[in-house]
């Protein structure tokens, strides 16, 4: 009996030996130093090619039952419309005089609106042409066929007993990491050697909080990274942002005061890197916010203030307005595109559905987290260009760099009504478009 359980515990401080040290090889060691074993691009890879046997699949069993296209499953949008603006619609309709008519161009653009609005569905999940093999975007395909039920039912095995624990294990050591080395390093006096023993600390538990999540990120030109003194502007869609973003680079973060778990983060990283963060009543003042960039960017020495202009997370499809007030203060902006591919997981936040413990199970569930990142060339505001310009400018580069539309809607409407600027602005264009064709047709008489 004693020579079996010694047998035992010996097997069992083996396996844990071997699952330390593969841990440490596999994992730890190539986060600290960034290096790619190429193990999630393999992942990734078999991934694809399991979602392209499933979409044909898909498309056999359909042609089979004779049931509608798979691209009429998955529909596009609702209705169908021409994207005309209002002095296209109404302008040619007028011959000098106010027309009764002119109220059915409105009455038509409200029920466009009521059916499918182009704000509202920004904060859904993006659709996907086909399937990836997840319950929550499973529309019935997983009855096509046995092969498509047998591989559905595999892939929640792996997803749920293998890859889900490891991710947990991965994400608690990453915090633990984080504050236990964050409270080290804090103690070290201010200087060059505390400086980069915090930037060591942050770049290596990013690496491994995208490890965790199977993350395979692609950078494109690293030359335009952002610099020390400057503000990086980038496109919004969930959390994950900043963790993909400070794998690759350290910044300084903008926003609010939060408890929690996010909270207990936000202080740990406060005692090694210098963050611009806000009480919720400070974040109300926009002078103070504007007053705090300011003096952090003017030392050269900070690390790059990264900002979300949006200031809500977009479903990846378009980037909605951008607020001014981080291109008032001045500096040089630094732009990155962000764009998730959707086949492998959502990585849309939509906090209004969805609590964060929820949105992390989610993420945590789904086959990875696969994006582009590219930075763009620096820019900076031009002589007699307002806030408001140079923010569009900047806009319009990272949608068209990400392939995103352009959208100059505000993100806050998910939870505020239309600003009455918005309505009056519209008031203005047709009053304008009234008196000019009431000029030009009282000229032609």
């Amino acid at each position: 009996m004693e020579e079996s359980k010694q047998g035992y515990s010996l097997a069992e401080g083996k396996t844990l030996f071997i699952w330390l040290t593969s841990f440490v090889v596999l994992v730890l060691l190539p986060s600290m130093f960034r290096v790619s074993l190429g193990i999630s691009h393999v992942y990734v890879k078999i991934v694809i090619k399991t979602l392209e046997w499933a979409t044909l699949q898909i498309e056999k069993g359909i042609k089979m039952q004779k049931v509608l296209a798979l691209e009429n499953l998955i529909a596009n949008g609702i209705i169908q419309r021409e994207e005309t603006s209002m002095e296209k619609e109404i302008a040619g309709q007028h011959r000098g005089y106010f027309s009764l008519a002119d109220i059915m161009y409105f009455a038509k653009k409200g029920c466009e609106a009521v059916a499918e609005d182009e704000v509202t569905q920004r904060f859904t999940s993006e659709e996907l042409l086909s399937w990836n093999l997840l319950s929550r975007t499973n529309a019935n395909f997983h009855r096509v066929s046995w092969q498509l039920t047998a591989v559905w039912v595999i892939g929640i095995l792996i997803r749920y007993c293998l890859l889900v624990p490891f991710r947990i294990f991965l994400a608690f050591f990453s915090i633990l990491l984080l504050v236990s080395a964050t409270t080290v390093v804090g103690q070290f006096p201010n200087g060059r050697i505390k400086h980069w023993l915090s930037n060591q600390v942050q770049l290596t538990c990013a690496a491994l909080g995208v490890r965790c999540l199977s993350g395979l990120v692609q950078f494109h030109n690293r030359e335009n990274r952002p610099q020390k003194g400057g503000i990086c502007v980038a496109n919004h869609t969930s959390p994950l942002d900043v963790l993909i973003l400070a794998s690759d680079g350290c910044y300084s973060l903008v926003g609010q005061v939060h408890g929690g778990l996010l909270g207990l983060i936000q202080k740990s990283c406060m005692q090694t890197s210098q963050h611009v963060l806000f009480e919720r009543s400070e974040m109300k003042d926009r002078h103070l916010v504007r007053k705090r960039i300011r003096e952090h960017i003017a030392d050269k020495a900070k690390l790059p203030i990264l900002i979300f202009p949006e200031g809500t997370c977009i479903n990846n499809t378009s980037v909605m307005m951008f607020k001014k007030g981080s291109f008032e203060v001045g500096g040089i902006i630094h732009p990155v595109a962000i764009k998730y591919d959707p086949r492998f997981g959502d990585a849309f936040w939509n906090s209004t559905k969805y609590s964060m413990m929820t949105y992390s199970f989610n993420v945590l569930t789904s086959w990875a987290i696969v994006c582009n990142v590219w930075y763009l060339p620096p820019m900076v505001k031009e002589e007699e260009e307002d806030a408001v310009h140079f923010a569009n400018r900047v806009k319009a580069v990272i949608a068209a760099r990400g392939g995103m539309s352009v959208l100059p809607w505000d993100g806050g409407l998910k939870r505020k009504k239309v600003k009455e600027s918005f309505k009056e602005e519209q008031q203005k264009k047709y009053c304008q478009l009234v008196t000019e064709n009431v000029f030009v047709g009282n000229g032609n008489v």
